[in-house]
């Protein structure tokens, strides 16, 4: 019996996050979340968590013991410069994904306990880390860079990285598809739009520009997020607001964004409280909305020619008011949105263009756990 099944794990600060799939016609076989890791009422740790995950898959018939199960692959958030695409998880690749922690305090230890309960369980199997930043290590210099010191910036690893990687790849890759065309024959903006939310410039199927920088904070406004703001504020909420840098960090990452805007950061409860005229919640959408805006304008310059705009992850595919507002008016880049076809709701990837429009613009799901499998696979098969 051939191994063809590759287990797909998240491993988050308080949850776990699984998927299995066949890969001989990407069938999902099983999925599920353990949640509230560590908090009462929840598993102890990731090593129960991980014991509850092998558990479920016992008992649908497909236990983490079986032998066809050929990888495990991992999603880690933050892989700096050091890993660029998906790699097979050794003692000395787990060290360096430990060494890169200081960029991805939040996340990249919850990626290593997870590895490493994995690799307890199942030490036979090949584990393979695939990591957020890796498909925005092709953006140029001129991109990557800010305008710092350079010796400061080189010794602290300060540069833009980028997040959401592996949904970037599969969307703007199923984007050319659905167009027809192979992805280096077409120029795309992706918009992932989830209670995080990136962009990126896709030239010819490489990433050469994304909004989200050293953090994920950067870039467009979020459910909790700030996203892009004036250095400065973080100096003037320290001298003059007393805020030290946990409360500052916490302000801009778990504070802001809709949430802070107008209490609450999901966009369905926003859209009922526009329609029953609240100002903060307009507010915080049209700032929402001018940001992408500001950035779908910026990409276009950044690619110089443009195919299509994509729109993905749970905003981009469920809100037909956050994507015609955010193309309005863009009919001098080409860009004109069919009020019609944007309102039908579907779970398929489909085009919401008019015809009169010279850019594309489509809604594609993505798919990021089949992403990490498709490289896991590969990459375990040698």
């Amino acid at each position: 019996m051939s191994a063809t099944r590759v287990l797909v794990l998240n491993s988050g600060s308080s949850s776990v996050k699984y998927q299995l799939l066949e890969m001989t016609d990407h069938r999902r076989l099983a999925s599920g979340l353990v949640e509230r890791i560590g908090e009462d009422g929840g598993v102890a740790d990731h090593t129960e968590a991980l014991r509850q995950v092998s558990a479920e898959l016992t008992a649908a018939g497909l236990g983490l013991d079986s032998p066809q199960l050929a990888a495990v692959g991992h999603r880690v958030v933050h892989g700096g410069t050091d890993f660029t695409e998906p790699t097979l998880i050794t003692d000395a690749v787990l060290a360096r994904i430990e060494a890169l922690v200081p960029l991805a305090p939040l996340h990249n230890p919850a990626n290593i306990t997870g590895i490493e309960v994995a690799r307890a369980l199942r030490p036979d199997l090949p584990q393979v880390a695939v990591f957020d930043t890796a498909f925005h290590a092709t953006i140029p210099e001129a991109a990557a860079r800010y305008a710092i010191d350079t010796a400061t910036a080189e010794r602290f690893g300060i540069r833009r990285y980028g997040f959401h990687g592996t949904s970037h790849a599969y969307v703007s890759r199923a984007a050319a598809g659905l167009l027809g065309k192979e992805p280096s024959e077409v120029n795309v903006i992706v918009l992932h739009l989830g209670n995080g939310a990136s962009a990126s410039a896709v030239r010819g199927g490489v990433c050469v520009d994304t909004s989200m920088g050293l953090t994920p904070l950067e870039g467009l406004v979020m459910g909790t997020r700030s996203g892009d703001i004036d250095p400065a504020v973080v100096f003037h909420l320290q001298r003059v607001g007393g805020m030290d840098t946990d409360e500052i960090d916490t302000l801009l990452n778990k504070r802001s964004g809709l949430l802070g805007l107008c209490g609450a950061n999901d966009m369905r409860e926003i859209g009922r409280r526009m329609a029953d005229g609240d100002e903060r919640a307009q507010l915080a959408f049209d700032v929402y909305v001018h940001r992408l805006r500001r950035y779908v304008g910026a990409f276009t310059a950044v690619l110089g020619t443009l195919d299509a705009v994509v729109f993905t992850a749970g905003v981009g595919e469920n809100s037909a008011a956050v994507r015609a507002a955010a193309l309005a008016g863009l009919d001098g880049l080409g860009i004109v949105v069919d009020p019609v076809r944007n309102a039908v709701r579907s779970s398929s990837a489909r085009l919401i263009s008019a015809e009169s429009s010279r850019v594309s613009v489509a809604v594609v799901p993505t798919d990021e756990e089949l992403e990490i499998a498709r490289d896991t696979y590969a990459l375990a098969r040698g």
